[in-house]
């Protein structure tokens, strides 16, 4: 494949701001995973507390319960590759390493938000930490993200280092769309490096996955294009870390695309106006109880001695404060200019 002289497409991410510091190994790492995915809980518990109080308009997705995927699948990358995902979103973008303060003011509508306050919950970006969004109709992240795969290997030179990769989430409510199969197809044969990362909660909207789909193992689904697979328990960090180290490292050798359907349990509804009344309250607190990502994280880690009790309680104090902060930042923001209206439509040579 021809490569023009080029500049990256892509700045790459600050190294302090991912869950891949802290160590070399995913014991050492351990603690900085627990953190991250405490963060993203608590996050995400503010903003369902905020959205009821009628301070988040618009739809809100939230990804309580799944945190062990993005934290892990965040670890397996470096800097200059690209996150890409549906508009269940707010956990990949803290893990990208993108402020808390500014998420939060994006989804209060505030002029200080990622995307200025008119995005919401669903579409922010940032091309500093090479999150590329956040995006709202399901399934059309897939061929954006295989199009951006496309781009870091056309742009990719022989004397570069590392082959760029694009993660690129869904969840399995997209997976019977189209175009996933188009951008399957496509991957496949031009060899894009791109991570097609399945996040099987288990309910698309409303239906569960045995009642939308003829067959249910996911990972399968790239068989007919000549794609590898693998089902991973997306509740463990430490597996989704190992699998996704496994993955990345196909895609940095030209070998083409990887899927990786990660099993894992959302807490709440498909969305904060959805009741869940599909499942049952036991169903959802069996899960809770016996395979919870972060208490399965706090228990490898007190099994481990990489921390006492007294340094557990410290980081969800200072989890809480972060939150905090996030939460005093978009509520005493600014909201955007109505002339914003009008801006950021259309693009002017």
């Amino acid at each position: 494949m021809a490569k023009p002289e080029a500049k990256p497409a892509f700045k790459p991410k600050s190294k302090a701001a991912s869950a891949r510091d802290g160590g070399t190994d995913a014991n050492s790492r351990l603690l900085r995973f627990y953190r991250d995915m405490l963060l993203i809980r608590r996050f995400e518990e503010k903003a369902g507390q905020l959205y009821g109080m009628g301070l988040i308009g618009g739809f809100c997705h939230l990804y309580i319960g799944q945190e062990a995927v993005v934290v892990g699948m965040t670890a397996a990358i470096t800097a200059g590759d690209v996150t890409i995902t549906s508009y269940r979103d707010h956990g990949h973008m803290i893990a990208s390493g993108m402020d808390p303060n500014r998420v939060m003011a994006e989804l209060t509508g505030r002029a200080a938000g990622y995307s200025k306050g008119k995005g919401g919950s669903m579409h922010m970006f940032s091309r500093e930490r090479n999150f590329m969004g956040g995006h709202g109709i399901v399934g059309a992240q897939v061929p954006i993200g295989t199009g951006i795969g496309f781009a870091l290997r056309y742009r990719h030179k022989e004397s570069d280092t590392l082959l760029p990769v694009c993660l690129t989430y869904l969840g399995d409510g997209a997976v019977n769309q189209g175009q996933v199969y188009e951008s399957f197809n496509m991957a496949e044969l031009w060899r894009i490096p791109v991570v097609y990362v399945i996040e099987n909660n288990k309910y698309g909207m409303g239906t569960s996955v045995e009642r939308a789909a003829a067959r249910t193992d996911f990972f399968r689904r790239g068989e007919a294009y000549g794609i590898p697979g693998r089902r991973i328990d997306g509740m463990d960090v430490i597996e989704v870390l190992q699998a996704g180290e496994e993955a990345v490292a196909h895609c940095r050798a030209g070998k083409g695309p990887y899927i990786l359907e990660m099993m894992t349990y959302r807490y709440r509804g498909h969305s904060m106006s959805d009741p869940a009344k599909y499942r049952s309250k036991e169903e959802v607190a069996k899960v809770r109880a016996e395979h919870d990502p972060i208490d399965m994280a706090r228990k490898r880690i007190m099994e481990g001695h990489l921390a006492d009790e007294e340094a557990l309680k410290e980081i969800d104090r200072e989890v809480k404060d972060i939150v905090a902060e996030a939460a005093d930042f978009a509520q005493s923001s600014p909201e955007p200019d109505a002339d914003e209206l009008t801006r950021d439509v259309l693009l002017e040579n």
